[in-house]
């Protein structure tokens, strides 16, 4: 395989404009970091937010991988550009100088969202997470939907839009419940737990394991009261899930 030669830097300019890096950077992450495709990622993220106007300010995934000075230093990797950009973000992630959010875009599909770990933007993602904030564009809480309506939405609608914020961890147990269950019977079960006011994923996957063993249209569902329906999920085999 022929090597193509890379032309030499020339040099930088008389006039040029700056980026401003945390001096903390250099004086304690830099250390840290051996992964030469986590520096470039990190040092580019540090750019563009600085760069961004308003508040609060992050970076997408999609934006980063549309970066072509960015791609074109991560082809020397083994991996490919997207795939060696989600490693070095993953070990950014890890490393905790970045903070992460999956959010829904105006699509209904999974934005990665990408803030730098400052006091600020923890206190930006905590109010993003609580409802409290919403980002243009991006959904983070919404009304319940009508789920007998047609067509449904998709499951991290129904999740993003009545339960909370989405991540990571959360987008894989939903789809693997999408696998189990019918999206009729989760809409069901989202509507259940907002009619209860216990928002909470264990408390969901309960109902849909128990509409599982014990059939949903069994009469296990129908509720003589709220006391009553609620104390059978907490109470039951299962509420050792649903406390968590």
């Amino acid at each position: 395989m022929m090597n193509i030669k890379k032309e030499q830097f020339k040099g930088f300019p008389a006039r040029m404009r700056f980026t401003p890096v945390p001096n903390l950077f250099f004086s304690s992450l830099l250390s840290q970091i051996s992964d030469i495709t986590e520096l470039k990622v990190t040092l580019y993220i540090i750019q563009l937010i600085y760069a961004k106007k308003g508040s609060p300010r992050f970076i997408t995934f999609r934006e980063l991988l549309g970066l072509k000075s960015l791609v074109n230093g991560l082809r020397d990797s083994q991996l490919s550009p997207e795939d060696g950009l989600r490693n070095a973000l993953d070990m950014a992630i890890k490393r905790g100088t970045v903070l992460h959010l999956v959010l829904l875009n105006r699509e209904g599909t999974p934005e990665d969202a990408y803030f730098l770990n400052t006091e600020s933007d923890r206190r930006v993602v905590a109010k993003i997470q609580n409802g409290e904030l919403t980002l243009n564009g991006l959904k983070t809480a919404g009304q319940m939907p009508d789920v007998s309506a047609e067509p449904l939405p998709d499951i991290f609608t129904l999740y993003e839009e009545n339960i909370g914020m989405l991540t990571p961890m959360i987008a894989e147990e939903l789809r693997a419940a999408e696998k189990i269950y019918p999206l009729a019977w989760i809409g069901e079960a989202i509507k259940e737990a907002v009619n209860q006011n216990i928002r909470k994923k264990s408390y969901i996957l309960a109902i849909l394991e128990r509409w599982l063993n014990e059939g949903k249209d069994s009469g296990t569902h129908q509720r003589d009261s709220k006391k009553t329906d609620q104390d059978k999920y907490i109470q039951g085999e299962l509420g050792h899930i649903v406390r968590r």
